[in-house]
């Protein structure tokens, strides 16, 4: 992340001097860079719903016309601008493993990209479309026929037939060039109707062209890790009257400092938004009782056996061994509200000031300590390890609570697995495969151009309505993102598929069970409480998790 945090007396703002990522290690970006990629591709959008899971659907809305249709990045980038960056916006959920500014400065960067494509595109089109525009009105309602056509059941025969018309109409307007019953100006002019929409395609195609093979070299860029970064020039205010600039670069910072909110939302099976399902759940609870007869225990409070716990969860990265092991893990305490399964929103704090997406210490002690029973947000301690470069995200939640006698203490697993493989894929170059003519039995490839004449017709008559994004939206079409949005958890795969990051996920269980164990292990002794049965309890739990596997904790069906 580029954003600091904000100063004291302005919201919002950034700190002077280097910006250093705060969010995990560093060099975490290939989930990053993988939702990234996305707001430079050029396949079909519907391709975005290929990557939803089973919880979160994303939903493809048709236009009224599919010569407007959207490919995937414009629809990507206007859907999540919109959705991330709007004045009035619902609250968003956090992307573990990834940066979601990043994110939304390449959707911007490429709506840029784009933008000044469409503003050539469009004087291109008024030069040699609307000057002629019954020529031009002729030609795109041809296109829109051969589009319509091609949609059919038996598209083979509906393209054939629409490149016949096509084609028929060409042959007949090159007769009439020569042909016209009008001479003088209308004769030109009717040449002219004929002939500019034809050059103003040349033109516009070469144009096309050059811009795709951009937004290609930066998709491809992105997923090998030598991509251009992202430039928003419009995004730095240049002098203090810039207010648009200026409002940008506050949304962008809010929008990190949302990011790091210690607030999250469980919504039922769906378990924690942005952590990922519940997949396995470990509990020690047993009475206090006295270790000295006719001595009562030091009282205590639940949250010093989470502060306890919390110190011995800082040391996870230190063995006695020189083997690699645990990285640095994040520890940090969670506040968790509940949702409805089926939830639309959720609602965080929020106010002026960075601060005010993060619950203060003290009330994080206040719930800690009293919210243990009946309404009311529930804490937990969490240690998490974010892998894999981004694309993996276990976190261990600790909540102790003390119900009249009982002391237990729970853990419990979240695994947040890689971005959707359609994000993780490199574009390809459009080939064409052809059989020899003299040898039949032998085929051979030919690249094709990247924009084709379709391609040419339907980025021209979108720039013609691109600066009025309502009409554009209306005649074309979007995508509706699932709600509650986080750029992250909604297009994550689970991770059992892999071997290597189910492992991961059942080796990371047992040592912070333990270390769970043992810090709270201590703090009983330290008050006089009797520890052999909670022992006893530690070992059966120690010996069951050796036997870990993926469950479904939340549907309590394993």
């Amino acid at each position: 992340m580029r954003v600091g945090a904000a100063v004291a007396d302005e919201s919002f703002d950034f700190r002077p001097g280097a910006q250093v990522p705060l969010q995990g290690a560093g060099g975490q970006t290939a989930a990053t860079n993988a939702l990234a990629s996305a707001a430079y591709r050029d396949s079909p959008v519907g391709d975005i719903t290929k990557a939803d899971n089973d919880w979160h659907k994303t939903e493809v809305k048709k236009g009224k016309l599919s010569l407007f249709e959207p490919n995937l990045g414009e629809a990507f980038c206007t859907a999540v601008e919109a959705r991330m960056l709007g004045g009035k916006r619902k609250p968003l959920i956090q992307s573990f493993g990834a940066e979601p500014q990043s994110v939304v400065e390449h959707c911007l960067a490429a709506s840029r990209i784009r933008k000044e494509r469409d503003q050539k595109l469009r004087l291109i089109m008024f030069l040699c479309g609307v000057v002629f525009l019954p020529g031009m009105l002729l030609w795109i309602a041809l296109f829109q026929l051969r589009r319509t056509l091609a949609g059919r059941k038996d598209e083979k025969k509906a393209t054939w037939i629409g490149t016949a018309v096509l084609v028929g109409v060409g042959v007949l307007a090159a007769v009439l060039m020569f042909r016209l019953p009008f001479t003088g100006f209308w004769g030109y002019y009717l040449r002219g109707m004929i002939i500019a929409p034809v050059v103003g395609w040349t033109l516009a195609k070469r144009l096309c062209e050059t811009t795709a093979h951009d937004l290609r070299a930066r998709w491809d860029g992105l997923l090998s890790g030598d991509g251009i970064g992202a430039k928003i020039p419009h995004a730095v205010p240049q002098d203090p009257g810039e207010s648009a600039a200026e409002e940008l670069r506050k949304q962008l910072a809010k929008l990190t400092a949302e990011d790091r909110s210690n607030t999250v939302f469980y919504a039922g099976p769906k378990g924690i938004l942005g952590m990922g399902t519940r997949w396995g759940s470990w509990q020690m609870a047993e009475d206090l009782s006295s270790a000295t007869p006719g001595v009562e225990i030091h009282p205590f409070r639940s949250f010093d056996v989470v502060r306890a716990i919390q110190k011995q969860l800082t040391q996870l990265h230190r063995g006695p061994l020189h083997t690699g092991g645990f990285p640095t893990p994040s520890v940090k305490h969670w506040i968790v509200s509940p949702v409805g399964e089926g939830a639309k929103e959720v609602a965080r704090p929020s106010g002026d000031g960075p601060d005010s997406f993060q619950i203060s210490s003290q009330e994080i002690t206040t719930i800690c300590n009293e919210q243990q029973f009946g309404s009311g947000n529930r804490h937990y301690l969490g240690v998490q390890f974010t892998l894999w470069d981004g694309q993996l995200v276990l976190t261990m939640l600790c909540t102790v609570t003390v119900l009249y006698q009982t002391l237990r203490v729970e853990v419990t697993g979240h695994a947040l697995g890689p971005v959707n493989g359609l994000f993780t894929s490199k574009s390809a170059p459009k080939t064409k495969e052809l059989t020899k003519t003299f040898k039949p039995w032998e085929t051979y490839e030919v690249t094709l151009p990247l924009v084709d004449t379709n391609e040419v017709v339907r980025l021209g008559v979108r720039a013609l309505i691109s600066w009025y994004p309502p009409i554009l939206t209306f005649l074309g079409g979007k995508i509706v993102l699932p709600e509650p949005f986080g750029v992250r958890h909604v297009w994550a795969d689970q991770p059992w598929r892999h071997r290597f990051m189910a492992d991961d996920a059942m080796r990371a269980a047992t040592p912070v069970l333990r270390v769970v164990h043992s810090a709270a292990m201590k703090v009983l002794e330290e008050n006089g409480v009797d520890t052999e049965r909670f022992s006893n309890r530690s070992m059966v739990v120690s010996g069951l998790v050796q036997d870990v596997s993926p469950r479904k904790a939340d549907l309590y069906d394993a």
